[in-house]
């Protein structure tokens, strides 16, 4: 019998849940599905839905501690996840709607090496690592 595998959410550790809450769904059209809150540690957790299945967990937890690069390269030099990818039909739509909701344009739009691919990065308000790709 063979398993089949497909995307279903990603997590993110925050500083502050509702602040991130409110950019995820301002910028990326994001729902809330479900919160919960665990005593101890002090955890709060948002889940985050979009209409096509991008799934966000976002996860407040007292005493965390802040792990960032601030571009992809430097990103690239650490051995964990660096980036969330999301594929966009509109680049310079999705680059704008994200910067007016908070995120900080990183890079600006460009020709990826794999043909027919435009993207650039943004980091939103905690400085977390976002590529928006588009294929042309």
């Amino acid at each position: 019998m063979s398993t089949s595998f497909s995307y279903d959410h990603v997590g993110l550790s925050v500083a502050d849940l509702d602040a991130q809450r409110d950019f995820y769904t301002t910028a990326f059209a994001l729902r809330e599905q479900s919160y919960a809150e665990v005593p101890q540690p002090r955890t709060r957790i948002a889940f985050l839905r979009s209409a096509t299945g991008l799934g966000i967990e976002l996860v407040e937890r007292a005493g965390s501690t802040e792990h960032h690069a601030g571009n992809a390269f430097e990103g690239a030099g650490l051995q964990s996840y660096f980036h969330l990818a999301l594929a966009v039909t509109n680049l310079d739509d999705a680059i704008a709607t994200a910067v007016a909701a908070g995120a900080e344009a990183i890079s600006a739009p460009a020709d990826a090496q794999r043909p027919g691919i435009r993207f650039a990065y943004l980091q939103d308000p905690e400085g977390n690592l976002i590529e928006l790709v588009q294929a042309n």
